[in-house]
């Protein structure tokens, strides 16, 4: 089931804090970079964070989590992870189809490192296309994707 995490309770933020680590650790991998952002992350930044987080739970372990962030009403995916054990069982696909289903009228922007080529892949199949692409000041060529909504 996915739920509404509560990121300002302390057990709730170790959580989020260690799925981060666990799952940033292989992007950073992916995309051939040290000194990656999301891995400076603390437990206090989650406890701090005004984003809203969902988590995929099972059995009290968060399986994958997403969050996301109103930008005047753009909703930006802020970060989706998968905890490694749980990669290519679907789980980001659920993640996604939950924030889309749940926010109907909203449009969306994402961004990743233009390497990581399986959630680029994963956000085209839900109809986002890129907006544009950039460099970053750590080194990763990133690539921002949009999810315009009818009417929107």
């Amino acid at each position: 089931m996915i739920f509404y995490l509560n990121n300002n309770d302390v057990p709730v933020a170790e959580k989020l804090f260690s799925i981060w680590q666990e799952s940033y650790i292989i992007e950073a991998k992916l995309l051939k970079v040290n000194g990656f952002p999301p891995l400076n992350r603390t437990m206090q930044d989650f406890l701090n964070s005004s984003t809203h987080f969902y988590g995929f739970l099972k059995n009290d372990v968060y399986n994958a989590v997403i969050e996301i962030r109103d930008n005047n009403g753009t909703l930006h995916i802020q970060s989706l992870v998968v905890q490694p054990s749980q990669f290519r069982k679907g789980l980001a696909s659920k993640m996604i189809a939950f924030v889309l289903s749940e926010n109907m009228e909203c449009n969306f922007t994402v961004e990743t490192g233009c390497d990581n080529l399986p959630a680029i892949n994963l956000y085209l199949k839900f109809g986002f296309v890129e907006a544009e692409q950039y460099e970053t000041d750590h080194g990763v060529r990133k690539t921002c994707l949009l999810l315009k909504r009818t009417g929107n």
